[in-house]
């Protein structure tokens, strides 16, 4: 069953095509994974699902409802939660407190109840609290919870964010370069995050990678795309074997 459909999405830049007429769907509990050169239109995809850029035509639909035209702090509350190619997190504020900024949108209590810090809101903090913790347990954040977010490695910083999208409790998790600048060590530990996300947490994700040992070792399914189309889609062994996609990656002589 397909939880996001993508149809005929188009981007212009002026007169510019950044994404050209894109079509593909994300069946629920896989890993889809978008990959190709620079430029291609990878991350273009990314910010029209979550709404970031408005289409210049075609059509996203998400767990059955249409969210092409809805504004892009509705996308979490169907259900889409993303990281960023460029770490996006409030540098001077600990790593819990980032993390409690993941569950902003599950909150249900009014300002004035917030103010009165009533029982309610007293209830539900503990339940973002417990949420949270759940995913400093799952990405083994311990050492770092109450540590700024300005002190801490890069690679940290990178498993931060994902444990922020990861806190929003989404159906579709968006990764955006998630082994970018990480060591081999720290991107094997990426891989084996998501594959407990897609098989314990039932989470379906949708990815954007150039490391493709990584997208080797999770991607249920790959669409590679260049110049912003859609070259081949299939297993990852199945599309790095195309000749499109050599020739893309390679260039036509070197592919001949």
């Amino acid at each position: 069953m397909s939880l996001l459909v993508a149809e005929n999405l188009t981007k212009y830049f002026g007169g510019v095509r950044a994404v050209d007429d894109v079509s593909f769907e994300v069946n629920e509990g896989e890993v889809f994974t978008i990959v190709g050169p620079n430029g291609a239109g990878k991350s273009t995809i990314f910010n029209l699902i979550s709404r970031f850029y408005d289409t210049s035509n075609g059509k996203i639909v998400m767990d059955g409802k249409d969210i092409t035209r809805i504004r892009p702090d509705e996308v979490i509350t169907h259900g889409i939660a993303r990281t960023f190619q460029n770490i996006e997190l409030f540098d001077h504020s600990t790593v819990l407190a980032n993390l409690l900024v993941g569950r902003h949108s599950r909150r249900r209590s009014n300002i004035l109840q917030s103010l009165l810090f009533l029982p309610s809101v007293r209830a539900e903090e503990r339940q973002h609290r417990l949420a949270v913790e759940e995913v400093i347990e799952f990405l083994d954040l311990h050492a770092y919870r109450d540590k700024m977010i300005a002190g801490l490695p890069y690679g940290v910083r990178k498993v931060v964010e994902i444990g922020r999208a990861l806190a929003c409790g989404p159906k579709l998790l968006l990764l955006d370069e998630p082994a970018s600048g990480l060591s081999v060590e720290e991107t094997q530990d990426v891989a084996y995050w998501i594959e407990d996300m897609q098989k314990d947490m039932g989470l379906t994700i949708l990815m954007v990678e150039h490391d493709m040992s990584l997208v080797n070792q999770v991607s249920s399914r790959v669409m590679a795309m260049a110049d912003g189309k859609t070259i081949a889609t299939g297993s990852p062994a199945e599309v790095q074997a195309h000749p499109k996609v050599i020739e893309a990656y390679l260039g036509i002589e070197e592919a001949a």
